[in-house]
């Protein structure tokens, strides 16, 4: 008699519990009438951009194939605030601008699975969070939060590359109900709104306990191939300080009054290795928060975190994208461990390296093993990098470049380059190469003193950029101190000298002197021309905590003359600014500890004295004090 064939389990069994994340391209559209109190409309206003997110969702899969599921998203625009601006309108008395917060919905999905395919249809409830702020001709501006139901369809493809990952090229639709806003002085602001998504996804099955999943466990971050990698990280960190002394404030001052401020950032670092030697970064971001002040009042800032855009809502930005070629020459090799920024593997010791993309200048030169990383160990400014260090960077601090490091036993040759600003303080780059960029060499050192190791890192840059001149906008009086107008092509050029020497297993010490001429505008850090850092990091091994951390530092900031004249006569700096100045050198003391809940989560506390805030003598000292929850993976 014939005998019943086996049942066959599917390649991947799509039931259970998933989370992830997407990044996109999102384009919304809107028709806005402005009544105030003559009407004034926009028929059919575009507005697009990068987008990103997160989603989590439960699908069952039935033995027929198909599959039935429900899922959850929230979706963000990026921190470029322009592809977030749905209509501007103005009015006889006020100007309204309408900016999307973000996207998110609440969908089924029913679809048929082969294998490892999935294709679906999707559709479910849908809603905008938005804010619409009125800037009338008399008095303060006047904000709204509005949040607009709606209702989202579309359809997907979904691919699973290992037991437990899949990617998914997704399309959604969602139309929103008409918003009717009234401001207290009486205008009155309608609007529709649609929003249309582009995405590719990366899911991640998760594995309750108890589950039925067909498919065997594992851990959560276990990417399951040799060939890539994912990281992670958490960053929440609250700030703020009583109030100080200050006898006059000007626009880029930090606020005499006590106040309190957070930043949360979430990250993820997919690294894979495409052939012999070849890799790729990619890190998408989701950023939130304020800085003290909106991120201006002392040279020396606080956070670390806190770049220079403020985002009430979480923020999507592609950090970092780069590819990585790694030529060995044979020999003695190394083990390079794995991290969020470098696949684990064993390598030449004599290499070159060449990377190419968007990624952070410090990301390759200054790897200072104890001040590095405001995440985990210092958060001020002039104490994790140098301070007049006026690199490449965005308002988020990064930057597209190439790099190229030749690494031997004793030392390592760095080189690099990179675009600049159009302008002082911009997320815009200056694409002509011919003319315009940053170019970074940098001499590292490795070395033993007592037969402890050291490292020696000597790093020279010059800038070629569209910048303002100090001294010619003191000059002439006419400009009234506005330093855009003697923008033209120039040099800024500086040096850094920075150490690193271990005491012991749990000891450390580092120190940094840097160094620019000072003659024209800061184009992406901040206002130092001279500063000279130093500190310790010390272990919890001899208090039986090995994995806590104190660091000690302090750091002196200095202005070049033609700097500070300039702001002494009420000129505004990238964050300092106080109308006068009775200058100062600015003085920091900060002094951190780490305690480790967990091999993946950390508590710090941490104090910082803020001697001659932006340089004058006038004001402060101020006392900030910080905590900072990071979990990593």
């Amino acid at each position: 008699m014939p005998l019943k064939a086996p049942h066959l389990r599917p390649a991947f069994d799509w039931s259970g519990f998933y989370i992830g994340g997407h990044t996109g391209y999102g384009r919304g559209s809107s028709s806005a009438v402005l009544s105030d109190p003559l009407p004034v409309s926009t028929a059919g206003s575009v507005f697009s951009g990068v987008i990103g997110g997160v989603q989590g969702g439960y699908n069952v899969q039935l033995p027929s194939g198909l599959l039935l599921g429900v899922e959850a998203d929230l979706t963000f625009p990026n921190y470029i605030i322009s592809n977030s601006i749905i209509s501007t309108l103005t009015g006889m008395r006020s100007e309204v601008v309408h900016q999307l917060d973000y996207v998110g919905t609440a969908r089924g999905r029913v679809g048929y699975a082969s294998g490892h395919w999935l294709f679906y249809a999707t559709g479910g409830f849908a809603w905008a969070g938005e804010r619409f702020i009125n800037t009338p001709d008399a008095g303060p501006d006047q904000k709204h939060i509005n949040v607009r139901p709606g209702w989202a369809a579309g359809a997907g493809v979904e691919y699973a590359f290992a037991p437990h990952w899949s990617v998914k090229l997704e399309y959604l639709y969602s139309q929103f109900d008409r918003a009717n806003v009234r401001f207290p002085l009486g205008a009155e602001h309608s609007s529709t709104l649609d929003f249309q998504q582009v995405r590719i996804g990366l899911n991640r099955k998760v594995d309750w306990p108890g589950s039925n999943s067909r498919t065997p466990k594992s851990d959560l971050t276990d990417p399951e191939s040799d060939r890539w990698e994912i990281h992670g990280q958490t960053t929440y960190l609250p700030q703020g300080y009583p109030g100080f002394r200050a006898p006059y404030t000007g626009t880029n001052s930090l606020t005499p009054a006590r106040q309190a401020q957070a930043t949360w950032s979430n990250s993820l670092y997919l690294n894979a290795r495409l052939w012999e030697g070849g890799e790729v970064y990619y890190n998408p971001e989701l950023l939130q928060g304020f800085g003290l002040n909106d991120t201006v009042g002392a040279a020396g800032f606080p956070n670390g975190e806190a770049q220079k855009s403020n985002f009430p809502y979480p923020h999507y930005n592609t950090s970092r994208l780069f590819l990585r070629q790694t030529f060995g020459f044979g020999g003695e090799q190394e083990e390079l461990a794995s991290g969020p920024s470098q696949l684990g593997g064993k390598v030449d010791v004599n290499r070159l390296t060449l990377q190419a993309g968007k990624f952070a200048v410090p990301d390759v030169f200054d790897g200072n093993s104890y001040a590095k990383d405001t995440r985990k160990d210092f958060m001020n400014w002039s104490m994790w990098a140098p301070g007049a260090f006026d690199y490449s960077a965005d308002k988020v601090g990064l930057s597209y470049g190439v790099t190229a490091e030749l690494n031997q036993k004793q030392w390592a040759l760095r080189g690099g380059y990179f675009l600049m600003q159009a302008v002082s303080n911009s997320n815009a780059f200056d694409t002509n190469i011919g003319q315009r960029g940053s170019y970074v060499g940098e001499l590292e050192l490795r070395y033993s003193l007592f037969s402890l190791p050291g490292k020696l890192r000597t790093i020279g840059w010059v800038n070629s950029a569209y910048a303002g001149s100090y001294r010619e906008t003191l000059n002439n009086p006419a400009l009234n101190l506005d330093i855009a107008q003697t923008r033209t092509g120039r040099i800024k050029y500086g040096y850094v000298v920075s150490v690193e020497q271990t005491l012991t297993d749990d000891i450390g010490l580092f120190g940094r002197w840097s160094w620019n001429n000072g003659k024209t505008e800061i184009m992406a850090f901040t206002d130092i021309d001279a500063s000279l850092s130093l500190g310790t990091s010390i272990k919890g091994v001899r208090w039986g905590r090995p994995d806590d951390v104190i660091g000690i530092g302090g750091a002196i900031n200095a202005l070049s003359r033609d700097h500070r004249d300039f702001i002494a006569a009420g000129g505004l700096g990238v964050l300092i600014g106080d109308g006068q100045l009775n200058y100062r050198k600015e003085r920091i003391l900060e002094a951190y500890y780490a305690y480790a809940l967990s091999r993946q989560l950390t508590l710090t506390a941490d104090y910082q004295l803020i001697t001659n805030p932006a340089y004058n003598a006038d004001r402060g000292p101020v006392h900030v004090f910080s905590g900072r929850l990071h979990g990593e993976f």
